[in-house]
């Protein structure tokens, strides 16, 4: 029922507010100067505007539905929390078929799934996860893994699904529920026929243990440009040692077009031997950036926090310029990154080098333990906390993989669980 009183402007400009915050909450998720409590803070504002639309009540869904004129994940995301709130399946069907036809879309439909209480999606997952349409049970799957619940993944043979979208959304599954019972499972689905089947198959199996055939074909992977190339490269050095990622380096730095690769993964790595050639690469204005988070990842270092950020050149571009004859319309990739100030850098390294051992995984300033990626989850940057999520499976698989993107809230719960 619609509370008497309410004034359709302000209900829509609380429709368009929480759309463009989640917008911009869904790019801090995985943003290098974001840190959990920065989160919280729009997730408490996003829950002001979402709780305001609960009041106006069910007349709100046909201004949501008007923002959805221009299909976007934001007003998708709105659309979906309410209609989850009303628990209104017709809504829900047809905002499953707007995202079904616009792909971009269905970022925001699974985000909504994450979000919301799990106990409003009780009945409605197993609902979508025993459709015969495809396309629901890969949302029962996302909705179920996104709040770390089994899908069934053993009892209904969902590894085996006919379609290969709900197989890969199973498989990937498998390693955010840390289900390492199922590790030869998956690596009987390493040389499945479609490729998302293949790659989150070897992620999940690399999550639960397998240092081998899953290991191998995660490598393999990282070195084949597509969507899955960048998580890739990361999870396979993360779970190497520092060795074999030091030879896996090796390779990759043999074509000079992959230097950014390389940065990334001397900092996922952790060994202190690519320090100096880290603080090197600082005095290129292209890479200054990269290279200094890369340094932070290994030592913990918090360039702003000690002084060490440097002046940003006049010469930097965070974008496109306005000049109609450039073909360059590409955001810069390290625009919220620090810019250092090498020679800071380079003194503090001669005077701390000598406390970090050469040939041993530092992450944050430390060897990985349990304890300390729970330190990291709780105050590090985004970038560090997936880091940090990733090495809690790979010290111990079994373990589910932390969902750094839940609701601040959720998440501060569940790390003062952990500790």
């Amino acid at each position: 029922m619609q509370v008497a009183g309410i004034v359709p402007a302000v209900v829509q400009q609380h429709v368009e507010d929480a759309a463009i915050l989640h917008a911009t909450r869904t790019g801090l998720t995985a943003a290098p100067h974001a840190r959990l409590s920065h989160l919280r803070r729009f997730d408490d504002r996003l829950a002001g505007h979402l709780d305001a639309l609960s009041i106006a009540g069910p007349g709100v869904s046909a201004l949501c539905d008007a923002a959805l004129e221009l299909p976007a994940p934001g007003p998708m995301f709105v659309a979906v929390v309410r209609a989850l709130d009303l628990r209104d399946e017709a809504w829900l069907q047809r905002l499953a078929a707007l995202a079904q036809a616009v792909p971009e879309c269905s970022r925001g439909f699974a985000s909504a799934l994450g979000w919301i209480q799990p106990e409003l999606l009780r009945g409605i997952a197993s609902k979508y996860l025993s459709s015969p349409q495809p396309q629901w049970r890969v949302l029962g799957m996302v909705a179920s893994s996104l709040h770390r619940v089994d899908p069934g993944l053993t009892s209904a043979r969902r590894l085996e699904d006919p379609d290969p979208a709900v197989r890969a959304r199973a498989l990937r599954c498998a390693g955010e529920l840390g289900q390492y019972e199922l590790v030869s499972r998956l690596a009987g689905s390493l040389d499945d026929g479609d490729v998302a089947c293949r790659f989150w198959a070897a992620w999940s199996g690399v999550l639960t243990g397998d240092r081998l055939a899953a290991l191998e074909s995660l490598k393999a992977s990282a070195q084949l440009p597509g969507p899955f190339q960048q998580r890739a490269h990361q999870t396979a050095i993360l779970a190497m040692s520092p060795a074999d990622a030091h030879a896996l380096l090796q390779q990759i730095a043999r074509d000079p077009g992959n230097v950014r690769r390389l940065i990334q993964g001397a900092g996922w790595c952790g060994d202190p031997a690519h320090v100096p050639w880290l603080i090197g690469q600082m005095s290129n204005e292209a890479l200054a950036r990269l290279a200094a988070e890369a340094f932070s990842t290994i030592t913990g270092v918090d360039l702003e926090a000690l002084d060490m950020e440097g002046r940003t050149p006049e010469s930097a571009a965070a974008g496109p310029g306005d000049d109609p004859e450039d073909a360059n319309v590409d955001m810069d990739p390290d625009e919220s990154l620090p810019w250092p100030d090498q020679a800071k850098i380079q003194a503090w390294w001669d005077q701390n080098g000598a406390r970090f051992t050469t040939g041993v995984r530092h992450f944050m300033g430390a060897p990985p333990s349990r304890a300390h990626c729970i330190d990291v989850l709780k105050n590090g940057y985004q970038r560090q906390r997936i880091a940090a999520a990733y090495h809690l499976c790979l010290l111990n698989p079994g373990t589910p993989l932390f969902e750094w993107r839940a609701p601040a809230w959720r998440q501060q719960r569940e790390l003062a669980q952990m500790s």
